[in-house]
């Protein structure tokens, strides 16, 4: 049996799929790791610590499917985070990920040195927390000699792939959601670069995400147990990746994904930017495609931070989203604003905070479960209702990730977004951004030829959650009085 090795490095754990030529999952494995929190607004990992996981992961995976002949391997990863090596391509610090929020001050300093009409038009985004560009420059302001041993920079998955071939390098489509990147033309920003006054040589090689960038290392391959010399691409971001695993190429079919964080994903023939920049416009893997992303912070991190304050850790996420089903819709007016560590789109702000707002003494934890669900679910809605305010088609969505694996959520989110929600079924449902990684591995190796010849292996969406019109309806008052609080409550910051 012949397969292909998808390794997606997640926020919170990275997942191996060993996926068949064919077009089965034969193996999948599994390790998590830690959100270091060194100050209040701080987001870092161990990329050591991603690497031992991936180890473990990886013979998981392959244990359970029988240790097949794996003809390539590939990648998908968490977006827009920082890895910095020096001369001898040792880690400088730790990584700073997506979800950190310490660059929020500087944001405007980013805007004002290089003008957001150039950040629009190049970059398809504005900067925001998290982003590497912000990162990046907070550490020129914060930790200058620490950048000033830096040679190179990474995104997250590829110090992974690095682990794997020795080689340093990015892909397109990691390298776009840095928010330093020209997505059309597809290469680094140089005029950003030179505005904001960084080093032009830290910035590394950018192939395409099928581009084989080397084999596996002998010494890789004794601690993964794999062969050496099996070939290695360039992977591809989280996002992407689910995309191909669902054969999400060209318009109008998008998706929309509840992991730790939730984004709303869009294929595009030809870059469209939103003039507010409230979304993202990124280079899809494919490179004559794009696609628009509107992305929100928290989601199923919002309900896994409930259930450690409710006290529930033993407590299954599906056990808990079942109390959600002891309420009625709309939460008995309990609203949750999803906001724990700021927002991206549409609000663009660093410092939104979260809450639930109309407490009253008959709410308990039902309720608040009940209104978190929908409070992540609004936030969504106000993603594809921008989307749809920059001319983007968004009449069938790909429901995708672990939180929409829940029925209750999924049908939760059909209502308040009023458009049907499409799935497989089994695990044509599941690991779709580390199947995406396994294909785009195939395209690398030749086993496929091209995206259109992967795409035959994508699911068939026979399980479609449809909304209910009496839910919509009383939802839709809701989400009026929804998008009501953040604008009263901006103004209000706690000390």
């Amino acid at each position: 049996m012949s397969c292909l090795l998808g390794i997606d490095l997640g926020t919170s754990s990275v997942k191996v799929v060993v996926f068949a030529v064919e077009g089965a999952i034969k193996g999948i494995g599994l390790a998590e790791y830690p959100i270091l929190t060194p100050c209040i607004g701080y987001a870092e990992q161990d990329p050591e610590q991603w690497w031992r996981s991936t180890v473990n992961a990886v013979r998981q995976a392959l244990a359970e499917a029988g240790h097949p002949e794996i003809l390539g391997i590939g990648f998908s990863g968490q977006m827009h985070g920082l890895i910095l090596l020096d001369q001898r391509k040792d880690l400088v610090r730790p990584a700073i990920i997506w979800a950190d929020q310490r660059s929020a001050d500087l944001l405007p300093k980013i805007e004002e040195r290089v003008g957001l009409d150039l950040l629009g038009q190049q970059c398809g985004t504005a900067p925001t927390a998290g982003f590497l560009i912000a990162s990046l420059y907070w550490m020129q302001k914060c930790e200058a000699e620490l950048l000033d041993r830096v040679e190179t920079l990474l995104l997250p998955k590829d110090f992974l792939r690095f682990k794997l071939t020795g080689e340093l390098g990015t892909d397109e489509t990691d390298a776009a959601g840095s928010g330093i990147f020209h997505v059309g033309r597809r290469a680094w920003a140089d005029d950003v670069i030179e505005r904001l006054g960084l080093p032009r040589s830290m910035f590394p090689k950018v192939h395409a995400s099928a581009d084989v960038v080397g084999p596996l290392t002998q010494e890789a391959a004794t601690e993964l147990g794999l062969p050496h010399g099996i070939p290695v691409s360039a992977g591809c971001a989280d996002q992407p990746a689910q995309a191909v695993g669902n054969g999400l190429i060209d318009p109008p079919m998008g998706s929309v994904t509840i992991g730790t964080g939730g984004q709303v994903f869009v294929p595009l023939t030809q870059p469209l930017i939103d003039s507010a920049l409230r979304i993202h416009t990124f280079c899809h893997a494919p490179q004559t495609k794009w696609y628009l992303l509107g992305a929100m912070l928290s989601a199923g991190m919002a309900l896994r931070w409930l259930r450690a304050v409710l006290g529930r850790e033993k407590v299954s996420y599906e056990e808990l989203v079942q109390l959600a089903s002891e309420v009625e819709p709309g939460s008995e007016g309990l609203f949750f604003l999803p906001y724990l560590v700021g927002e991206r789109s549409p609000l663009m702000d660093p410092k939104a905070k979260a809450g639930f707002i109309g407490l009253a003494l008959r709410h308990g934890p039902a309720h608040f479960v009940r209104a978190l669900l929908e409070g992540v679910a609004f936030a969504l809605r106000q993603i594809v209702d921008t989307m749809v305010g920059c001319g983007a088609d968004l009449t069938r969505l790909v429901a995708s990730g672990n939180g929409l694996a829940n029925p209750i959520w999924r049908q939760i989110v059909a209502d308040i977004l009023n458009r049907p929600l499409c799935q497989g079924t089994g695990e044509q449902a599941s690991e779709r951004a580390g199947v995406g990684a396994a294909m785009i591995a195939g395209i690398g190796s030749g086993v496929f030829d091209g995206y259109q010849d992967a795409q035959k292996l994508a699911p068939i969406f026979n399980v479609v959650t449809e909304p209910n019109p009496d839910t919509v309806a009383l939802y839709e008052p809701h989400y009026r009085s929804f998008l009501e609080i953040y604008p009263r409550m901006k103004s209000w910051r706690a000390i």
